[in-house]
């Protein structure tokens, strides 16, 4: 809704002022005009391709990986970024050459709110502890800058399985928000990456078994002690899988 009103208001503005006649503004350039500061720049990208766009890049296309495989976002265009790149172009009709150019690029912009989240995920539903982000593991701003990292592999999960919504019952939380609601010490979630996806048992384990192709490395489910009612999702530096 959000990107049809913005559409709406800078057709009406330009037209209105003289400044374009006869052009139409697409979803997609609307949000390259703004970019939430992080714009992807000196297209094509490709293999060789180094630096701060490659970076920002590598975040939105790194829930597009082989099972088990965890995407660096080191910016360096290597092979296994041009893979994802390639299973995200596929994912979404485009031609799967793993070359990001313009048709990709402005794929991900309409994928992404004002505030480089991904449209069907929010800060606002990540974090339910408090509104700045702080006393977890780490500061405020690398628990967010991880909460969005994490938020674009759920939304390269959710296009996987099918588009269904995917909603979130707990993400961030600080030191003690988690020893409020009796998690571990340590959690994922102090840290701002993990999040926990309630639902059936058949919808938890079709996450469970989507995000290990998604880039997580922490996934526990069913049969894991306090996890019966919930999918969760984190980042640890060695694989934890258990459940379903």
């Amino acid at each position: 809704m959000f990107r049809s009103a913005l559409h709406t208001s800078l057709a009406l503005v330009m037209i209105s002022t003289g400044a374009i006649v006869g052009v139409t503004v697409t979803a997609g350039s609307a949000q390259a005009a703004s970019n939430c500061g992080q714009p992807i720049t000196g297209l094509p990208l490709q293999e060789g391709s180094q630096g701060t766009s490659v970076e920002r890049l590598q975040i939105r296309v790194a829930g597009f990986v082989e099972s088990g495989e965890v995407l660096s976002t080191d910016g360096v265009y290597g092979t296994r970024t041009k893979e994802a790149v390639r299973k995200f172009q596929a994912q979404y009709g485009l031609q799967a050459d793993g070359i990001a150019g313009s048709r990709t690029v402005d794929k991900i912009y309409s994928l992404q709110d004002s505030d480089c989240t991904p449209i069907h995920f929010s800060y606002a539903e990540w974090n339910k502890c408090n509104s700045t982000w702080a006393g977890g593991a780490v500061s405020a701003t690398a628990a967010k800058a991880n909460a969005r990292k994490s938020m674009w592999k759920l939304e390269a999960l959710r296009a996987k399985i099918g588009n269904d919504p995917i909603p979130i019952s707990s993400g961030f939380r600080s030191n003690s928000c988690n020893a409020a609601v009796g998690g571990v010490s340590g959690s994922r979630h102090t840290y701002g990456d993990a999040a926990d996806m309630p639902g059936s048992q058949t919808w938890r384990c079709k996450l469970h078994n989507g995000a290990k192709r998604s880039g997580f490395t922490e996934i526990l489910g069913q049969g894991f002690p306090g996890h019966n009612d919930h999918t969760h999702v984190g980042m640890t530096g060695s694989r934890q899988w258990h459940g379903c």
